[in-house]
């Protein structure tokens, strides 16, 4: 089976998060990415989550499909098989990744002697070259300010690294737009993404900037509401917790019919002059609606209200623990072809998630395994370099390229 990017060869020199889920998006599309370590493994190679017997999770998560090569990058000899491996002839290759410091012969000049159509995708935290990761960044752009418990003034910094997350496809994108271009044009190019412009970029996106500068306010900390609309966490009589909300006027509806509550809400609308269809009203009228409905969730238990709000269509979602997530929904399994269960050297039998894309003209490409570190070295020297058996076994002697596979 060939993916929609087949044929594409992109390089990757890589850490952490931003790069390495990039390069994963890319390949879990067809892409050939070949990641370079150093020999016995990079920054991120032990990082946690890691199993019982130390093997990373998150490194196996972030390289599923791609190849493994390990250089000793430290040495000249190193960084030229890198640069050559880089640079090497081919339509759809000549394509690098990094988020590292690239300099010397990984330098955009030096290797653009090598190769003039070269793309090269530099991600780095600020514009300026500082130094910056998505919770110095995510500390800085306001969100742990509004995030917590109403009243207070405490910061409340997010788990999930959001702005990695964005940066990486964002990488992706530039990667596929740059290559376009060359298509087009025959020419490559060095495009640059700081993780901190991603950041800056979303929230004057989504109006949070404009709301400070032309409004003149503050946003405070509203705890599990959802801005400017009807929706918040609620308790259910035996202790469980759902998320439910109401956005559209239908779906607005669907919650008053669900819970009964019509002659409550136009008692409310008469009182207080608004319209609960309107989003602004329920926002505003929170302070009495979410009584309604915690009224509505805390008489009955969890089996109850999911089967009335299902029966409504109203828009609601249950809060699930990591584990229960594994456990109980259908998304979240191989029901779902997103995901498979594969052996993953080093780990053992799991489930995976592929490419959350659906293409009509390809078919979603099964999951392949993180590699083990350095699995490929000497199959990718000799078929992109072209080096012999004794050439490599030379490299391996002088501790240039890896001999050994390492399990992740």
């Amino acid at each position: 089976m060939s993916g929609i990017l087949a044929g594409m060869r992109v390089v990757e020199i890589a850490a952490f998060i931003a790069a390495p889920m990039a390069g994963v998006t890319l390949a879990q599309m067809g892409a050939e990415v070949i990641r370079i370590d150093p020999i016995g493994g990079g920054l991120d190679y032990r990082r946690w989550p890691v199993t019982a017997g130390g093997s990373s999770l998150y490194w196996a998560g972030l390289n599923k499909g791609k190849r493994s090569v390990t250089l000793d990058l430290r040495s000249p000899a190193g960084r030229e098989l890198a640069a050559a491996l880089i640079t090497a002839p081919g339509a759809d290759a000549g394509i690098f990744l990094t988020n590292l410091s690239a300099t010397g012969l990984l330098s955009y000049a030096s290797l653009r002697k090598k190769r003039r159509d070269l793309i090269m995708l530099q991600i780095a935290g600020s514009p300026d070259g500082a130094i910056a990761v998505d919770y110095t960044v995510n500390s800085a752009v306001g969100f742990p300010g509004v995030t917590g418990t109403v009243g207070s003034d405490e910061p409340v910094n997010h788990v999930l690294p959001a702005w990695d997350s964005m940066c990486a496809l964002a990488a992706a994108t530039a990667i596929l737009a740059a290559e376009r271009h060359r298509r087009a044009t025959g020419a490559g190019q060095l495009a640059r993404i700081a993780l901190s412009d991603v950041a800056m970029g979303i929230t004057g996106h989504l109006g949070y900037l404009s709301e400070a500068e032309i409004n003149r306010v503050e946003r405070p900390a509203h705890g599990n509401a959802v801005y400017g609309t009807f929706g918040r966490d609620f308790r259910t009589a035996d202790g469980r917790n759902v998320m439910i909300l109401a956005v559209t006027p239908r779906q607005w509806d669907s919650l008053v019919e669900a819970m009964e509550l019509s002659a409550d809400i136009d008692a409310l609308e008469s009182t207080r002059g608004i319209d609960c269809h309107r989003e602004e009203d329920r926002w505003l009228a929170r302070d009495a609606l979410f009584p309604l409905v915690e009224r509505w969730t805390s008489a009955r238990g969890f089996t109850d209200v999911e089967a009335a709000l299902d029966r409504h269509n109203v828009l609601w979602g249950p809060y699930r623990t990591f584990a229960e997530l594994i456990a109980s929904d259908p998304r979240c399994s191989t029901a779902n072809p997103m995901f498979e269960e594969i052996d993953q050297p080093g780990i053992g039998r799991h489930r995976v998630p592929g490419s959350p894309i659906e293409f009509s003209a390809v078919d979603r490409l099964p999951v392949r395994p993180a590699p083990r570190l350095g699995e490929h070295t000497e199959e990718v020297l000799a078929e992109i370099l072209g080096l012999g058996d004794s050439e490599i076994r030379a490299l391996q002697a002088r501790g240039v390229a890896s001999r050994d596979c390492t399990s992740v």
